[in-house]
C-alpha cells in the first residue's frame, strides 16, 4: 500500500445541533421537506477539527478564538470554523444511538494528504500517484458509516492549497508558476486532480450505496475565488497571513502563530495576531479566518456549488442522485 497521510485524521469526530441553521441562509421554498438532521458527524482535518487535535495535543496558540471565543477552544482559527456555520454551536456532549442513521456526516479531507507529501520532499508526480490510494480510504469510511446505518454525506473537495503560505513558502516555485491570484500553480493543479478523483468516487458510491443520499460540494472554487478577488467582499489582505511573523507573507515555520522567544530571560511574543482578522483571508498560514470561513459558508449554504444543486436543508433527499 502506498505512502499515506489519511488515516491519521480520519478518526476525529463531533457532534452539533442544527436547529440554529436560519432557513434564510439555506433555502426558502416553504414546500419544501426540510430534513431536520438531529446531529452532525464531521470527519476532517484541522481546517474542522473543533477540539481533536487540541485534546491530543493539550496547547495551542492563546490568539486562536479571539474573535468568537475570546480565547483558544480547539478551533485552528480566530473564531468559528465552516463547520460550526453548518451546524451551530454544539450544545450537547453525546447524541443519542438513533441520531446515527438520522444525521448529516460531514467529509472535509484532503489538504493535509497533498502537503505532506510535498513536506517529506515528494514530487508533484509521487503526490498525485498517492492519491488513489487517499481516496479509496475515504470512500472506505463512506462505506463503514453506510454499514453502520448512516444515510446522509456531505462531502467538501480540498481548497486550492497553493494558496496557502505554509506550503509556497517552504517549497517555494519559480516566479512563472505564480498565478494572477499570487498562488503556487503546480500545487493548485494536484488540489484540482484530487478533486477530479473525489467526485469519481462520489460517482460510484452512489451507485454502491442506493440508499444514500451523497451531496458533494465544490469550497475550491469559492475559496480560490477569495485569492482572486476578495477584495470585492470586503478582504483587504488575500494571501498575507493574520496570525504569523516576518516576511513577505508575515509568515514564518519557526516563529508561527502564538510562539513566543526568549529574550533576556523573558518570553516575548513574535507570531502576533493582526489588528483585525475579519479582512484577512488566511489565519495562521494553514487555516482560514472566521471572516473567510462564513464566506464559504454562505455560498455553500444555498446548494449553488453541490452537485446535486441542493441547499443544505435537503441533503437527505436522494432525487435520482445516481443521474448525477
Amino acid at each position: 500500500m502506498g505512502w499515506c497521510f489519511f488515516s491519521t485524521f480520519i478518526t476525529i469526530l463531533v457532534f452539533f445541533s442544527v436547529n440554529s441553521i436560519p432557513g434564510s441562509v439555506l433555502g426558502s421554498k416553504a414546500d419544501d421537506q426540510e430534513c431536520k438532521f438531529p446531529a452532525i458527524f464531521n470527519f476532517g482535518d484541522s481546517n474542522s477539527d473543533t477540539g481533536g487535535l487540541y485534546a491530543f495535543w493539550g496547547e495551542m496558540p492563546a490568539q486562536d478564538g479571539m474573535s468568537f471565543f475570546g480565547g483558544p477552544v480547539g478551533r485552528y482559527s480566530d473564531g468559528r470554523l465552516i463547520i460550526d456555520f453548518i451546524g451551530g454551536i454544539y450544545r450537547k456532549l453525546m447524541p443519542k444511538p438513533e441520531y446515527f442513521t438520522r444525521a448529516l456526516y460531514t467529509i472535509d479531507i484532503g489538504q493535509n494528504d497533498l502537503t505532506a507529501g510535498y513536506f517529506t520532499n515528494k514530487t508533484t508526480d509521487e503526490v498525485k500517484a498517492y492519491v488513489p490510494d487517499v481516496i479509496n480510504r475515504l470512500q472506505n469510511v463512506v462505506r463503514n458509516i453506510y454499514n453502520f446505518g448512516g444515510r446522509y454525506f456531505w462531502i467538501h473537495n480540498t481548497g486550492p492549497v497553493g494558496c496557502l503560505p505554509y506550503l509556497f513558502v517552504r517549497r517555494p516555485v519559480p516566479a512563472s508558476l505564480i498565478d494572477e491570484a499570487g498562488c503556487a500553480t503546480p500545487y493548485n493543479e494536484v488540489s484540482q486532480f484530487f478533486n477530479s478523483k473525489l467526485k469519481e468516487a462520489v460517482v460510484q458510491l452512489r451507485k454502491d450505496l442506493p440508499s444514500a443520499a451523497i451531496t458533494y460540494v465544490d469550497i475550491y472554487s469559492i475559496i480560490y475565488s477569495l485569492f482572486r478577488e476578495g477584495r470585492k467582499h470586503g478582504f483587504k489582505e488575500l494571501i498575507r497571513v493574520c496570525c504569523g511573523h516576518g516576511g513577505q507573507y508575515n509568515f514564518n515555520v519557526s516563529l508561527g502563530c502564538g510562539v513566543s522567544v526568549m529574550v533576556d530571560g523573558k518570553p516575548v511574543l513574535m507570531g502576533k495576531p493582526c489588528e483585525d482578522p475579519s479582512t484577512y483571508v488566511v489565519w495562521d498560514g494553514v487555516h482560514f479566518t472566521q471572516a473567510a470561513n462564513k464566506f464559504v459558508f454562505d455560498k455553500i449554504g444555498g446548494g449553488t456549488f453541490s452537485d446535486p444543486p441542493f441547499p443544505l436543508k435537503m441533503a437527505c433527499h436522494k432525487k435520482n442522485l445516481q443521474a448525477h
